[in-house]
């Protein structure tokens, strides 16, 4: 029976784990971790990090933006990988030997992160390249939907060889914006049938396939005046329209696109009534205390079945592997170019 867990994913402050955040993870509406670039001095360190917090609370969700490229936040120990654009740039030649390729990246990526301790990476992105996002560019796997669709899956079932659960970001596209949603709120006027026509396709397909979603501090005005995240209209057609069953994760609420929402208590209100199941609250630690206050007695039964369910491989082993020794070599050239 999966455990339930709270609402609430936090961040710390360094690489070791304080005695004051040792206390604030104690409280039921704590469900996660997340690790970002000063949690992280190497692989070695983020294992010990993870263990200490699990003498904690076992049960937690430990998760980390390790996506490739620029958004690598665990950078030491584990392979450097290229940005998803880069691996997109090779299915012009080889389709086939692009999904491949994807497939084994993802593969990898899962292996280093389970090794490491840690439950999910927030990957794979499945926004569509439009030439606009500064913030999005070379994370998107591609400017093609359909070529997005088919890398993106094939990263999806890698992380899944692996044992680990995938989730997709940013519903339903954050390509199609100039403005940055972590310094202010983006609008994207486009009618919503041009969005199923082109940005929705990826999520449309692998839907079905993704464990987890996460959608963006972005406007769409022509279906909803509230950002996606916040929005039970885009949130029900994610559940109900395109059969998404998974765990539905806010972006960060601290950032600029999720202020207009109100105060982070207001914020994480209207998150949860829109229909996201886990809150993510970072860079603010009195926000993060004034929403655990907000969701005291609130639970999630999704969250929790995406953690990591197999025995974790060893990280000292892993270069014992052939194919982790190819890829790894491999990837690390690509992401040198």
């Amino acid at each position: 029976m999966t455990q339930t867990l709270g609402p609430v994913m936090l961040d710390l402050e360094g690489p070791r784990l304080l005695q004051e955040e040792r206390e604030m993870l104690g409280h039921p509406a704590v469900g996660g971790v997340i690790l970002f670039g000063r949690n992280v001095e190497d692989a070695l360190q983020v294992r010990e990090l993870c263990r200490s917090i699990r003498q904690v609370r076992p049960d937690l969700l430990l998760a980390i933006d390790q996506e490739g490229g620029r958004v690598q936040r665990l950078r030491q120990g584990v392979t450097r990988l290229p940005s998803m654009a880069r691996l997109g740039h090779e299915h012009a030649a080889a389709p086939e030997v692009a999904q491949r390729l994807c497939h084994d990246t993802g593969w990898l990526l899962g292996m280093e992160m389970a090794s490491c301790g840690l439950d999910i990476s927030f990957a794979p992105v499945l926004d569509v390249d439009s030439g606009l996002s500064s913030v999005i560019g070379d994370r998107s796997f591609s400017g093609d939907p359909a070529v997005v669709s088919a890398l993106a899956g094939a990263f999806v079932a890698g992380l899944h060889e692996a044992g680990m659960s995938a989730v997709g970001k940013h519903f339903p596209g954050h390509g199609g914006v100039a403005a940055d949603s972590h310094l202010e709120l983006p609008e994207d006027a486009r009618s919503l049938e041009r969005l199923r026509a082109h940005d929705l396709i990826p999520f449309r397909d692998l839907a079905g396939r993704l464990d987890g979603m996460m959608p963006a501090h972005v406007v769409y005005p022509d279906f909803d005046h509230r950002p996606a995240g916040f929005s039970p209209a885009w949130l029900g057609m994610l559940r109900e329209s395109l059969g998404f069953k998974g765990t539905i994760f806010s972006d960060d609420l601290s950032m600029g696109g999720a202020r207009s929402a109100g105060e982070p208590a207001e914020r994480a209100r209207q998150a949860l009534d829109a229909g996201c199941d886990t809150l993510l609250v970072c860079n603010d630690r009195q926000a993060a205390l004034q929403v655990l206050a907000a969701c005291q007695g609130q639970t999630s039964r999704r969250t929790g079945k995406l953690r990591y369910g197999r025995a974790r491989p060893d990280l000292d082993a892993l270069g014992a592997l052939p194919r982790w020794r190819r890829l790894h070599a491999r990837l690390e050239a690509m992401a040198a170019d």
